[in-house]
């Protein structure tokens, strides 16, 4: 897997706003009056579920931008696999600094990695077929990057990231500009000659009329495996087909076994639980 890391630019603004929320008026004003100012500490993050790390940059910085004197030497980066227990970062250097970084760090990376270890969980249940598994929009406002950087580190692919991606042809398009053909045939003479289209389809039928008129992709939506069959037959190489509607590693090996090149799962970004992770005291 060759991951790229977002660049810093995009991520300190985001650590920047959810430090400034969690200092509030006054600072940490809990360990400011516990902790001398030059006690120094040495702590781990380390994984207490098993899972697949994601957002270590951003508990970096969180951590530096606190106090840039803290070091912190990675043992499992982005994308790796880890068990209960595991290490996943050495910290050391000034104890005020960890203790008050350190919910902001969890935050972004207990976040992140449960998207990872989401993610990896359903492709691990569609290996053997060459059905690739996507994200979707439904992300968490403001963090829409973070996240399909996410599904990324845990073996997915991106759908689109915003609305100027691609035209997607959703079944409300499709009734308010009067049916499918005039839905195509205005979106094909008002974008870009780079932009693809994407249909929506319900029914087969649907699908027929779609490919009749010819687009670059159709997401079959909520179809069951047998009719996902029948249409990956009808498209047979004209457009890439995505399927959508209730995913999960149990009813994802049989949508992948239809032939599908895209299944798109909404909740590995709108719902995946957190990945425990902790700071705790090195060993």
């Amino acid at each position: 897997m060759n991951l790229v890391p977002l660049p810093r630019i995009m991520l300190e603004p985001l650590v920047r706003a959810a430090l400034v929320e969690d200092l509030g008026r006054a600072g940490d004003i809990t360990t400011d009056a516990i902790v001398p100012a030059d006690l120094q500490a040495n702590l781990v993050l380390a994984a207490r579920q098993p899972g697949v790390v994601a957002g270590l940059d951003l508990a970096v910085l969180a951590f530096g931008l606190i106090d840039p004197a803290i070091v912190i030497a990675i043992s499992k980066p982005d994308g790796s696999r880890v068990a209960p227990g595991d290490v996943i970062a050495t910290l050391s250097g000034p104890a005020r600094g960890l203790l008050t970084g350190e919910r902001v760090a969890l935050n972004f990376l207990s976040h992140l990695s449960g998207i990872a270890t989401a993610t990896a969980g359903i492709v691990d249940a569609v290996a053997g077929h060459k059905a690739r598994i996507v994200c979707t929009r439904k992300t968490t406002p403001g963090l829409r990057a973070l996240e399909k950087y996410a599904v990324r580190c845990g073996g997915g692919s991106n759908h689109r990231f915003g609305l100027d991606d691609a035209v997607l042809i959703k079944d409300n398009h499709i009734a308010i500009a009067g049916g499918v053909r005039p839905a195509i045939e205005r979106a094909r003479a008002n974008v870009g000659h780079l932009v693809k289209i994407e249909v929506e389809v319900d029914t087969l039928a649907q699908l027929d009329e779609v490919l009749a008129l010819g687009v670059d992709a159709v997401l079959l939506d909520n179809m069951a495996p047998g009719t996902l069959t029948q249409a990956v037959q009808m498209v047979g190489g004209r457009a890439i087909i995505e399927a959508s509607g209730r995913v999960n590693p149990t009813t994802a090996p049989a949508i992948a076994a239809s032939g599908v090149d895209l299944i798109s799962v909404g909740w590995l970004t709108h719902s995946a639980p957190i990945l425990d992770i902790g700071l705790d005291t090195a060993a």
